[in-house]
């Protein structure tokens, strides 16, 4: 996109959410030394039947509109890349909206996010994305450093709860805003107490990522979106139920945040440490 043309992405009219014109405006306009990868976490909530603006009639659901948008093709031409992407098993702590699937599109600029919006290949296949998106949250995140795993942290083989067929391996995704800034260390207060309950059971860390911005969503705004893994649903749970770990949350989490989302989502692509290291997952994808 030349200098000269101006982004259209404040004007854009969608059915599942609002657009934040301030942060298109500075993805639009960042410089290129400035400039650089950023990962657009996607929350979706799915309608129970496609419904698209022109009429006509669909016999599928919303989230198979939402595959038939896939824009793999606009996405590798310009350099981005699908790193994760999973359905969400179980909501916890917010009820609404009900998300149904996390995807996580890692693009190698800003500005290139912005350029998709314009590409006639991918503008051609958006409409199927309106007709199945009931709402969406778009977050442009940044990786945040992750503490390390203790020298004593047990393979997932030899945990309570390991992964099996039946049971596999889940990334719980925590979508956080702060009461404010000084509540920070509140949360690290008590992730020091859960990391000493859940590492005994098997949790890795994918990705703890900042939000840089909010490009589309309900107007809510966010901090950080977390990404823990754990070897099974039953791991997590035995983890969620410790005494020790809801006395810490009482004490600390609770006092920390103002608004929060946990979700346990199953994946079906799970790259989202390699797109941030360059490192294999420190976990296996399979029992």
């Amino acid at each position: 996109m030349s200098d000269d043309v101006k982004p259209d992405i404040n004007k854009a009219k969608v059915r599942y959410g609002t657009v934040n014109k301030e942060y298109g405006f500075r993805l639009a306009t960042t410089a290129p030394a400035d400039d650089g990868p950023i990962w657009m976490v996607n929350l979706m909530s799915y309608r129970a039947k496609a419904d698209y603006a022109d009429g006509r009639e669909a016999a599928y659901s919303g989230k198979e509109a939402d595959d038939r948008y896939a824009p793999l093709g606009p996405l590798k031409a310009i350099g981005a890349q699908p790193v994760f992407l999973a359905d969400v098993d179980t909501q916890f702590l917010n009820d609404t909206p009900k998300w149904d699937r996390v995807g996580i599109v890692k693009y190698p600029t800003r500005r290139a996010f912005i350029e998709m919006q314009s590409r006639p290949d991918f503008q051609e296949l958006h409409h199927h994305k309106e007709a199945g998106m009931a709402e969406t949250i778009v977050a442009g995140c940044l990786p945040m450093e992750l503490p390390p795993l203790p020298a004593d942290a047990p393979s997932w083989a030899d945990v309570p709860h390991p992964p099996t067929a039946a049971d596999p391996y889940v990334v719980v995704v925590h979508v956080i805003k702060f009461k404010d800034d000084d509540r920070r260390d509140e949360m690290a207060t008590y992730t020091d107490h859960a990391a000493k309950i859940a590492v005994p059971h098997g949790v890795r860390l994918a990705a703890w990522t900042q939000v840089e911005g909010t490009i589309m969503g309900d107007g809510r705004e966010w901090d950080q979106i977390r990404f823990n893994v754990f070897p099974s649903r039953s791991a997590f749970m035995a983890v969620v139920m410790d005494p020790e770990r809801l006395a810490a949350q009482a004490a600390h989490r609770e006092t920390a945040i103002a608004d929060t989302y946990t979700l346990i989502t199953r994946p079906s692509i799970d790259r989202l440490f390699e797109s941030i290291t360059g490192e294999p997952n420190p976990y296996p994808s399979h029992p």
